[in-house]
Order: structure tokens, then C-alpha cells, then sequence
């Protein structure tokens, strides 16, 4: 919006010349979001209080999780608010990819607040039923495929880091690819929000990466340079990106340990979707696997415990699943927890960068 309003001024004043670079907005685009979640988050949290929209705790987890029983949950509405108004305040909203990611932002954070809604009013850990979660989830990813299947200058080919010669077709395929990529980056992040902290972290760290990976597939020489997929328009994603880190930011300054909210399925689901679909558009869906790690090795920790479980009749893998409670029960404390997963997160950030030259 202040890029259409400011930068026509240039002429007159060659100050507003700078709304024409997106390093600048995507600088600004994040301090806003950080910004609103610093100066709102008490407001709202006092709000969810009074309203008594209070994290609903797992009978089965750790002992230690019973005393966030009640803290303030739902504060991803407060994140989706931040990384939404940051975008229309400093993207161009000329740019459909712009929109393409605000509706998916806000589409998963809609099922995400149904989830919510339904836990918190039944007073348990159970909400949305999984089927329905996953049908919508479909739905809102299958737009996102077919919208990049059939835009122009887009197509079903792949991007692989650390090959640069070697990119598949998949054809019509590339929607149930899109699909998996985006439902599953959502539902890894949900997977991962059971510490304080813990998903807010990792997900700055992506969102930072793609942030880079964005402005770079955006401008033709250096993604030629770089050998990676031009996306013509892409470098505006990078503010959105720069809106997902401030707004986390911002929510961790409530929400580090111990926690004064929490972001619900309506923050984890809408983060995942929004970084699905972010690794869509510009070509970079396998990085996701690389500075997503943490959400990945959480989601299989999930997937392998249900599954042994199933097949040898009660035994398990882990402790306890998702893995960061493995750790909690092998003494390790909550807030040691969630500091080596954000190390980890860093060090797989600085290897998705890596990529772009280890071709």
C-alpha cells in the first residue's frame, strides 16, 4: 500500500525513492510486525483472559505441562493480524503471489481457529476431527498447486539443492506434490508447538531463509548467477517472509519460558501452510526438508512412534512423541529443550543457505 501511495512522490522528493527497494520494505515490513506484536500482545492477552480462551492440556503428557493449563492460547490471531497488515502495508498489491500466500495465510489459520474453538469449548485436547483437518488442508493446498500449475511462466518441473543439472517434470502431478509439501509443512509446525517457544523459533529461521531464497529467485541476474529457478515477481514474497519473522519475534517475547500465551493450531497451522507455500512458488521445495529439519524430525517422530506402536502391539520408539517430549522425559528441562532445537534450526538454516553455491 505505502509503495503506491509513497513511491510515486519520488519525483517530487527524492526521499521516497526508497519504497522502491524491497530490502527496505522487507526491513520495515518486519520491525511493523514486530511491532504490533509488542505493543497488542498485552492488550490481548489481558482479552483472551477475560474471555477465558485458555490452553486446554494433554491428560497424557509430561507432569510438568499441567500448570500451562488455562495460560492464554489463540495468540497465532494476533501473529496472522502482524504478518497480514505488515504485507498490504509494504508489499505491492499488484502482485497475485502476494495474494496467493495471504489467502493461504489466512485459510489455514481459519481451520486452525475452528480446531481451537472446538477444544477450548469442550474443555480438551481434542478439536477438529483429523479427517475434516486434513480435507481442508487439502483444499487450500490443491488451490495453490493448480494456481502455480497454471500460471503463466510456471510449470511442474523441480527444484533440487546440490544438483543444478538434474530438475523432473512431474506434470499434473506437481498439484498432489504441491499438496504434500503444504499440508504437510502445516501440520509438521502444529506437530512441533508443544513447548514454549519451540515452534516460534525454527520458523523465524525458515521464514528467514526463504526470505533470502526469495529476494534472490526474484531478480533474474543473480538467480541466474546462482543457478537457481527465476520466479519473475517472487522478490516481493521476501517482505512477507520479513513479516513472518518480525511477527514471531514479537510473539516470543511472550511466549519464551514460561510462557504468557501460547499461538494454537490457528498460529502453527497457518505458519506451515504460509512456509508450504512459500517453497512452492519460488522453486524451493525440497529446502523446506533441509531448514525445516525440526519440523520434519518431529513430524517422523509422530509418524514412527504411531506406527510401531500399531505393529508391535504397545511398544515404543520414544518416550513419548512428538520427540521434544522424549527429551522432557529423559530430565532434560523445557527450556534446554527448545535452546538446542533452535541450535540445530540455525545450523540447518546455515546448510540451506550452503546450498546455493554447493551445486
Amino acid at each position: 500500500m505505502l509503495y503506491h501511495l509513497l513511491y510515486p512522490l519520488h519525483t517530487t522528493f527524492i526521499g521516497f525513492n526508497v519504497f522502491r527497494y524491497i530490502t527496505f520494505r522487507c526491513i520495515c515490513g518486519a520491525i511493523t510486525a514486530f511491532l504490533i506484536m509488542y505493543v497488542f500482545g498485552p492488550a490481548f492477552i489481558r482479552a483472551m483472559k477475560r474471555l477465558q480462551i485458555g490452553q486446554v492440556v494433554r491428560d497424557d503428557g509430561p507432569e510438568t505441562h499441567l500448570v500451562k493449563q488455562g495460560v492464554p492460547t489463540m495468540g497465532g490471531l494476533l501473529i496472522l493480524i502482524a504478518i497480514s497488515l505488515s504485507t498490504l502495508l509494504w508489499a505491492r498489491l499488484d502482485s497475485d503471489l502476494v495474494w496467493l500466500l495471504q489467502f493461504t495465510l489466512l485459510f489455514y489459520g481459519l481451520i486452525g481457529a475452528i480446531d481451537d474453538y472446538r477444544k477450548i469449548s469442550r474443555k480438551n485436547s481434542k478439536g477438529l476431527s483429523a479427517r475434516w483437518k486434513m480435507v481442508l488442508q487439502i483444499v487450500g493446498a490443491s488451490v495453490v498447486g493448480l494456481y502455480i500449475l497454471l500460471h503463466p511462466g510456471f510449470d511442474g518441473h523441480l527444484s533440487l539443492p546440490f544438483l543444478k543439472n538434474i530438475n523432473p517434470d512431474l506434470g499434473w502431478f506437481y498439484v498432489i506434490f504441491a499438496i504434500i509439501v503444504i499440508v504437510g509443512a502445516s501440520n509438521a509446525v502444529n506437530l512441533t508447538d508443544g513447548l514454549d517457544g519451540l515452534a516460534a523459533g525454527p520458523t523465524i529461521i525458515a521464514a528467514a531463509v526463504y526470505l533470502v531464497f526469495s529476494y534472490l529467485a526474484g531478480h533474474l541476474v543473480l538467480a541466474q548467477y546462482l543457478q537457481i529457478p527465476y520466479v519473475p515477481g517472487s522478490g516481493e514474497l521476501a517482505i512477507f517472509c520479513g513479516a513472518i519473522v518480525g511477527a514471531c519475534l514479537g510473539f516470543l517475547w511472550y511466549n519464551a519460558y514460561p510462557a504468557q500465551m501460547f499461538m494454537g493450531d490457528v498460529g502453527s497451522l497457518a505458519l506451515g501452510g504460509a512456509l508450504g507455500a512459500v517453497a512452492i512458488i519460488i522453486k524451493q521445495e525440497f529446502l523446506l526438508a533441509i531448514v525445516g529439519g525440526i519440523f520434519v524430525l518431529e513430524a517422523l517422530s509422530v509418524i514412527m512412534q504411531v506406527g510401531y506402536f500399531k505393529m508391535t502391539h504397545g511398544r515404543r520408539i520414544f518416550l513419548m512423541a512428538p520427540f521434544h517430549h522424549h527429551f522432557e522425559k529423559k530430565g532434560w528441562h523445557e527450556s534446554k529443550v527448545v535452546v538446542r532445537f533452535w541450535i540445530v534450526s540455525i545450523l540447518l538454516g546455515l546448510l540451506a543457505i550452503a546450498t546455493l553455491k554447493l551445486r
